[in-house]
């Protein structure tokens, strides 16, 4: 699946994060791209992601820049092939009170970055989005789910020329800033936890590379493609991670859910199941747009009327020995 990026120039704006430095490390490793470029707005995490990859100087080049600044953008995408977009603001209590800033970064960043690929004769842009742009109740939710209409309806600008498709996933194990690396690093002293019933999907980084790499060798533009992972109440995350610890209840945060959402029923009446993965196929005509790539998703099981992928509803779950076995997976 990898030889989609043979000899091929691939950017990833917010390449400096999580999901950038690790999919950098496996492509270095499993492919044989002739450049791949960090787009990112963070100078000393460039620095120090340079440091940790020596020796392939040859194939990275890092570029600074912002994902609002469409002129910077457009220079960055000249002669690149492929566009993974995972730069986004992303944490939920700081954005409820920051509302503009992730409208600016989030949605105004994505539509930038569509203009320049579209511009530049980009073949392909995958989003990443997230679980949150599912029936979101909170702004970052809210500007993914933005992030995630423009670049579906995106696809009647270039057709043929420029494809753009989405992916969607939950929690990541051993993501920055994750309630995992909290949990690691926290100190005595009771732990705090929202809510006792309180649930989430969980998966590894490494899961979210081959998310991205079905996409990209399967896209025909405008799906949303979506990985069949696990739930797990936080709760037993917790005893799991931090065991004897004292649990207190400090209630649900400003714009956070009980329970978090993958698919929705609305989705499920476009969707199907491929095996491992979901695909969410577009509501909107692209009018000249060549619809019949999407024929070859027929060949999934259609999803039942009312179905939907929830967290609290999920048929797979965790335990204690899994979240123990994918952490050391994710290290």
């Amino acid at each position: 699946m990898t030889k989609i990026f043979k000899d091929k120039t691939i950017l990833i704006t917010g390449g400096t994060g999580s999901f950038g430095k690790g999919f950098v490390r496996f492509l270095l490793d499993n492919a044989k791209p002739r450049k791949i470029i960090i787009f990112s707005r963070d100078e000393l995490k460039q620095f120090q992601m340079q440091q940790e990859l020596r020796g392939y100087e040859k194939t990275l080049r890092f570029f600074l820049g912002d994902v609002r600044d469409l002129a910077r953008l457009q220079r960055a995408f000249h002669k690149v092939d492929i566009v993974i977009h995972a730069a986004a603001l992303k944490q939920v209590p700081a954005l409820e009170f920051n509302p503009f800033e992730a409208i600016q970064t989030n949605i105004l960043g994505s539509q930038n970055v569509i203009n320049a690929a579209i511009d530049q004769a980009v073949s392909k842009v995958l989003l990443i989005s997230t679980d949150k742009a599912a029936e979101p109740i909170n702004l970052y939710g809210a500007t993914k789910m933005c992030a995630e209409k423009v670049f579906v309806a995106s696809n009647a600008y270039a057709p043929g020329k420029c494809i753009l498709s989405a992916v969607r996933y939950g929690n990541v194990l051993g993501s920055r800033g994750s309630i995992v690396e909290t949990l690691l690093n926290s100190k005595e002293g009771p732990v705090h936890i929202t809510h006792e019933e309180m649930t989430r999907f969980w998966l590894t980084l490494d899961s979210t590379y081959q998310l991205v790499l079905f996409a990209l060798n399967n896209m025909v533009g405008g799906e949303i493609f979506v990985p069949k992972v696990p739930s797990m109440r936080l709760v037993d995350l917790f005893k799991a991670l931090v065991p004897g610890r004292e649990l207190k209840i400090v209630g649900i945060r400003p714009g956070e859910k009980l329970h978090e959402t993958l698919v929705t029923e609305e989705e499920a009446i476009r969707g199907y199941d491929l095996g491992k993965y979901f695909v969410i196929l577009p509501n909107v005509n692209f009018g000249h747009y060549n619809l019949s790539g999407f024929n070859k998703y027929k060949k999934g099981k259609k999803l039942e009327h009312g179905f939907r992928f929830k967290s609290d509803t999920n048929g797979e779950w965790l335990d204690h020995k899994d979240i123990k076995r994918l952490l050391k997976i994710a290290k």
